[in-house]
């Protein structure tokens, strides 16, 4: 049982001005695993006010010194890998064949991002004028439960290499997580305030952050309802605003598609992360006249697909986070029945011999139509909706036709066709023939799936803003 009573504010571990208790689970066995003590609206004040204390000399630091500190920060998370990946495996039930992957995410964000700022410029000419980019202040990062960590050090590598301060809102969901980060990131010995981590509820620390006036950025990685009510929060302020959002990402099979190599590539976009992934490709779009060989490889593909311990190395789907995830992801199940869907594979209940732990039953649904609850809504579960389409245009119009646009996923035996397909998708990403990640690649939404863009050049920007300089010679 870990009792986590500390928050991370002006380079000190202090106990928490709030009181409230928070249970953490292993949602594998559905048992208690640890308490955290959370922070407070007075908590989130001040840390802010430790990292508005510290601006005005981190934002004079130059390029050599940050970069320093993120290659600092990059050796102290990565000495914690092994810590990190027990904990993303016991508190967020990740597969180990995903988590060690998300352990390493977390100290790889961070020297990319030095990497990303050694080639940037700060000064460039514009004409006559010089423009100068300059940091925007204090950042609030608000991340989410599931890529924790990940989250963590992605936004504050980006906020810190701006020469911006942050104060850090993560998941009470993931206090374990956070509090191997946070260990980390003050053995990198940072200058005091520079970063401040305080664990919260959304209503009480990211309320406050959301909307204090000392905050000049919000990136916020999470639904689509709370990313509105955190720029409703910051426009009285004007705050400058990141969100990263939902997604129901499309998966378009061209015709001319070989099933046998693109179905499995299609079951991992829809299944990754346990289906507990913003741009999981949760809609299919097949071919008509191809639709039952389609189904029949997916079944094939879906019996293999293993559901369960997550620490068993053949498992690649494991428990939804919470109890509440869990009756979420169900629920829409019944919808889709309800519907008319015509299920493939999986359904309600845990998969077959679990009695225990927020397993969902790898589901796909077919005879979807893109009208219906299951293929409007974000499920954040593996629940997979196949949607047929008469031709090119039309498999396109159904891919467009949603209020997200984060990642869509085109696979063809023609790469030049399939690059066609992708100009023409309303979508921060398009991954052709691949699932590969390109962390210098920008990274964000089209319409309600976000504001703005994270990595590489386009996330270092975001925390700048850019100041013209015009002189008489």
């Amino acid at each position: 049982m870990q009792i986590i009573d500390k928050v991370y504010i002006d380079g000190t571990f202090v106990t928490p001005h709030g009181d409230e208790l928070f249970e953490l689970f292993n949602p594998a066995t559905e048992q208690v695993i640890g308490r955290v003590r959370l922070a407070d609206a007075q908590d989130a004040s001040n840390a802010i006010s430790a990292a508005k204390r510290a601006f005005p000399a981190f934002s004079r630091t130059d390029k050599r010194e940050r970069i320093d500190m993120l290659k600092r920060m990059h050796e102290a998370v990565a000495a914690k890998e092994d810590e990190l990946f027990e904990a993303i495996i016991e508190e967020y039930g990740a597969p180990v064949s995903r988590g060690r992957w998300m352990a390493r995410h977390a100290s790889s964000v961070l020297l990319e991002a030095a990497k990303v700022l050694q080639d940037y410029a700060f000064t460039r000419r514009a004409g006559t004028a010089e423009v100068v980019m300059q940091p925007l202040g204090v950042a609030g990062l608000i991340t989410p439960w599931n890529s924790n960590a990940g989250f963590i050090c992605g936004k504050l590598a980006a906020a810190l290499a701006a020469g911006c301060t942050a104060v850090v809102k993560p998941s009470e969901m993931s206090a374990i997580q956070t509090r191997i980060v946070t260990e980390a990131l003050h053995a990198a010995c940072l200058p005091a305030g520079v970063f401040n981590i305080v664990t919260g509820r959304g209503e009480t620390v990211g309320a406050q952050i959301s909307s204090h006036p000392d905050v000049a950025k919000l990136s916020f990685t999470g639904s689509t309802p709370v990313g509105k009510s955190i720029l409703r929060a910051g426009a009285d302020t004007l705050k400058r605003v990141t969100l990263e959002l939902g997604g129901k990402s499309p998966v378009i099979v061209l015709d001319d598609a070989n099933f046998d190599q693109i179905v499995p590539l299609a079951i991992q976009a829809g299944f990754m992360n346990s289906g507990q992934a913003c741009i999981a490709g949760t809609r299919i779009l097949v071919p008509s006249r191809r639709l039952a060989e389609f189904e029949a490889r997916v079944r094939e593909e879906v019996a293999r697909t293993q559901a369960g311990d997550p620490r068993d190395p053949q498992t690649s789907v494991g428990p939804m986070v919470s109890r509440k995830q869990w009756e979420r992801v169900q629920r829409y199940i019944r919808i889709g029945i309800d519907e008319g869907a015509r299920l493939i594979a999986g359904g309600e209940g845990r998969p077959d011999g679990i009695d225990a732990g927020w397993f969902v039953r790898p589901t796909v649904f077919s005879d979807v139509t893109n009208d219906m609850t299951i293929a409007r809504e974000e499920i954040f579960g593996p629940v997979l909706s196949i949607i047929t389409y008469r031709d090119t245009d039309d498999a396109i119009a159904i891919a467009n036709d949603t209020n997200y646009g984060l990642q869509a996923y085109v696979f063809s035996a023609d790469e030049e066709r399939a690059r066609a397909v992708a100009s023409r998708i309303e979508a921060g990403r398009v991954l052709v023939n691949t699932l590969a990640h390109e962390p210098a690649a920008p990274f964000g939404g089209f319409k309600q799936s976000g504001i703005g863009r994270e990595y590489g050049s386009f996330g270092l920007e975001a925390f700048l803003e850019p100041k013209a300089v015009l002189a008489t010679s």
